[in-house]
């Protein structure tokens, strides 16, 4: 039977989990690892997806996409200036779809998270053995109608069936097993991810789990202290001005730092730009001042979110910390000074937490699940529903913070006599004017009866699902004549645009999966080049008989087939690379440990080897 799973769909990194033998666990690759870079590579025609994608971005010869979870469902001129902050180039003229363009080849971000959705989908696949069932997808909690609905466009252009999308905070607090807690418990999930902040407050009673308030912000993130500290960097070097690659070089560099800063008081920023190596030392205490204001932005979300619940500080019990941006010392002092002393919850690692409560959702949906069958999820509204009236005025038909899934409706009248159509006008936000709110779109209800101004009753009905996605109608009572929409937003791809993708994806599935070979193959014979010329450049001394003039000669001969597409020749010559120098690799571990005891009494060396 097929099983369920999971998905984190981040913007740094994704994941994917699965319940086996009763518990919930996030699915590794061959090389161990469960954190999947969310990361998409295009050198021609060819591409790659994850930690290969990222292990060439820093070449001139393709592009390298990252953080574009931060794109979804978004309008072009809202974007402009944080695309130009990641070195993106957006196609002029459309202000419905944000595309971003890279020569001739031109991606939007739903085809770019639709690839990494793949990738983990196929991961999955092989680990279990079979094809997964359905999907369960987390999002920020903050996501409004066309985030939700571009991350379901993504998934059926990866051709999946979602059975749920789970707000982030919810799936946490499931991997941590909440619903098990004392009657009356308050929680606060603080989740800070690579480029989304979301701050969810969730009360436990009799086994029901319900969420009193959610707030944050879609723009924040890990994302932003890595985009800090390049700045300062790049003016403290002089750098002057940076292209696209250079920058997200920079940029990646300024992140291996952030990493290394959670552990050590300060680190080395090296990074190759131009052929000239760059390096800097940072303090944390640097760090934490630069990032200090940005933290600060998600006080205003956590207070939002406990007005909302009507609640104080002192009042939260628990305080549970998601995504892998909590690791960062600043951010846990943060937390644990905002909610006077308590120490949070940080026993699951923070970047697997949500993906291990969406698998645990997925089984439970399942219907044959092991884990608790009578676990009860409420999610709420993080944004209000309403229509446009009268002078540009917003009517609220669903109220933020109001429990999902939901129905509520609203009667209507003319304001013209011999009205005969009436256009409905769906915006989502609390502001009261509607240009000061996101339109989610609009449709016309026809056949009403030429009345009197006032006379005709039109009822307009709002039905929210378990996602979060929104569908609209509208009838006259007098007639019945009715119409309605499942709310497209308008800043997504049409139907037939998503078609054609998903029909081109499964025409050319085995064209893409040799040409994402093809980079795979590349990235490892590079490897192996790379470390051959190292030890050739320093070791030359050890080479015996022929190597001298045979090694140098492979290693010339794998490096032309790098510059080709024949990934079977570049795999065979990686691996005959390998053979033949792996007596001389044999000779310098040798050499190595030799230097390393010379001079080592016996004991010592034992010891060094831990014999005793």
């Amino acid at each position: 039977m097929s099983r369920n799973i999971g998905i984190d769909l981040g913007t740094t990194h994704s994941l994917v989990a699965a319940v086996i033998d009763g518990k919930a666990r996030c699915l590794l690759d061959e090389d161990g690892q469960a954190l999947v870079p969310s990361a998409v590579r295009f050198e021609g025609e060819a591409f790659a997806v994850g930690a290969p994608a990222l292990a060439r971005a820093h070449m001139d010869n393709g592009i390298t996409f990252t953080s574009f979870k931060r794109f979804m469902g978004r309008a072009p001129q809202e974007v402009a200036e944080e695309a130009k902050a990641f070195g993106y180039t957006l196609v002029q003229g459309d202000d419905r779809v944000i595309r971003f363009q890279h020569g001739e080849l031109v991606f939007t971000p739903v085809e770019l998270s639709a690839m990494i959705l793949r990738e983990l989908w196929q991961l999955a696949g092989e680990v279990l053995l079979s094809r997964p069932g359905g999907v369960v997808i987390t999002v920020p909690a903050w996501f409004d109608d066309a985030q939700r609905q571009a991350t379901r466009d993504a998934a059926r252009l990866a051709n999946m069936e979602v059975l749920r999308l789970l707000n982030e905070p919810t799936a946490a607090a499931i991997a941590y097993g909440l619903e098990k807690g004392v009657d009356g418990q308050k929680v606060v999930v603080y989740d800070l991810g690579g480029g989304t902040f979301d701050v969810s407050i969730l009360e436990l009673n009799q086994g029901l789990f319900q969420v009193l308030a959610t707030s944050g912000d879609t723009r924040l993130g890990g994302d932003d202290f890595d985009q800090a500290l390049a700045h300062v960097v790049k003016a403290s070097l002089s750098l002057g001005d940076l292209d696209g690659i250079q920058w997200r070089m920079l940029v990646r560099a300024a992140e291996r730092v952030k990493r290394e800063l959670t552990l050590a008081d300060s680190a080395t920023l090296k990074v190759e730009l131009g052929g000239v190596e760059h390096q800097i030392e940072i303090s944390r205490e640097q760090f934490d001042e630069l990032i200090r204001p940005i933290v600060d932005r998600t006080r205003g979300s956590i207070e939002r979110a406990l007005a909302d619940a009507g609640l104080k500080p002192r009042d939260i019990d628990e305080v549970v910390l998601v995504g892998g941006s909590t690791r960062v010392p600043l951010v846990r002092s943060f937390v644990k000074q905002l909610f006077n002393g308590k120490e949070p919850h940080k026993e699951i690692d923070p970047d697997q937490v949500v993906a291990v409560g969406a698998a645990m959702q997925a089984d439970i949906l399942s219907g044959a699940s092991q884990l608790t069958d009578d676990l009860l999820l409420l999610d709420i509204l993080p944004l209000s529903l309403g229509i446009e009236t009268m002078g540009g005025v917003v009517e609220r038909i669903i109220p933020r913070v109001s429990t999902i899934p939901a129905t509520a409706s609203q009667t209507f009248t003319t304001h013209v006599d011999g009205q005969t159509a009436v256009d409905i006008h769906v915006v989502q936000g609390e502001r009261e004017m509607v240009r000061d709110n996101r339109s989610l779109g609009r449709f016309r209800l026809t056949g009403v009866p030429p009345m009197p101004a006032g006379v005709p009753r039109i009822k307009v009905e709002f039905t929210v699902d378990a996602d979060g996605i929104l569908s609209v109608s509208a009838s006259e009572k007098s007639t019945g004549v009715q119409a309605s929409i499942k709310v497209e937003p308008s800043y997504g791809l049409s139907d037939d645009e998503i078609e054609a993708m998903l029909e081109e994806a499964i025409d050319k599935a085995e064209e893409d999966f040799d040409e994402r070979l093809l980079i795979e193959a590349r990235v490892e014979a590079e490897g192996v080049a790379h470390a051959l010329s190292k030890a050739l450049e320093s070791d030359a001394a050890l080479l015996r008989g022929e190597e001298a003039t045979a090694l140098p000669a492979l290693l010339a001969e794998l490096r032309e087939a790098i510059a080709g597409t024949d990934r079977k020749r570049i795999g065979g010559l990686t691996k005959k690379v390998d053979e033949q120098s792996a007596p001389f690799a044999q000779r310098r571990i040798e050499r190595d440990l030799s230097l390393a005891l010379e001079g080592r009494s016996a004991a010592e060396v034992g010891e060094a080897l831990g014999v005793e």
